[in-house]
């Protein structure tokens, strides 16, 4: 029998704190919530490893330090509104679940949504609501958001999305250049949405997430 409480900690003080994460709420959801629950079944043994673990065609888990890094990066408090889109089978809006208000995750993968409902409810996360539907669409019936969290690449942010972010509120995402990504993380300010660089890292691009092309004759 595997040990995942000690492969919890392994993660943590080998991926996470060295990766500059010191918000107390982030590292105790890492510690506690059980990622080799939220995993494929044949995936539960790399559920701790340091890499983006696949979870669909086109889909992954994001890494625990992307996603620690892009929590720290937000700053969720207790009164905020999370939309977690592609939250996949659920790790990732457990552990937001844990520091905000609420979250409302998005997943258009219609077996991969209820999964993560079920995966939520039996691992205490009852503040979060999973919807089944295009990730580009949001949720905009629940916002607008405190903050965004979009767990995969993008080339560029829907409109559908960055309206639902809240004046003053908070968006994170990996904007993937071929193979190269980087975090950036948005304010928005009378609104238009204002981006930093956060740090490097990268995932698959999402569906509706992608440039359009453009035909050149």
């Amino acid at each position: 029998m595997a040990d995942y409480a000690a492969r919890r900690t392994m993660m943590v003080d080998t991926q996470v704190r060295p990766s500059d994460v010191t918000s107390f709420p982030i590292i105790d959801a890492m510690l506690k919530i059980p990622r080799e629950a939220f995993v494929p079944d044949d995936q539960r043994e790399a559920a701790y490893a340091g890499k983006n673990l696949p979870l669909a065609p086109g889909r992954v888990l994001l890494e625990p330090r992307t996603l620690a890094k892009m929590l720290e990066e937000l700053d969720v408090g207790p009164s905020d509104l999370v939309l977690d889109i592609g939250c996949g089978l659920g790790y990732s809006s457990a552990v937001i679940a844990h520091m905000a208000e609420a979250v409302v995750a998005v997943e258009d993968n219609e077996e991969m949504a209820a999964e993560a409902q079920r995966l939520l409810a039996e691992n205490g996360a009852d503040n979060v609501a999973v919807l089944a539907g295009p990730l580009a669409e949001g949720a905009p019936r629940h916002g607008p958001y405190d903050v965004i969290v979009i767990e995969g690449g993008v080339e560029q942010i829907p409109e559908a999305i960055a309206a639902q972010l809240k004046e003053g509120g908070r968006i994170a995402a990996l904007f993937m250049e071929g193979q190269l990504g980087t975090c950036k993380v948005g304010l928005k300010v009378e609104g238009r949405i204002n981006w930093r660089y956060g740090f490097n890292a990268g995932a698959p691009v999402l569906p509706g997430f992608e440039k359009a092309r453009e035909f050149a004759l």
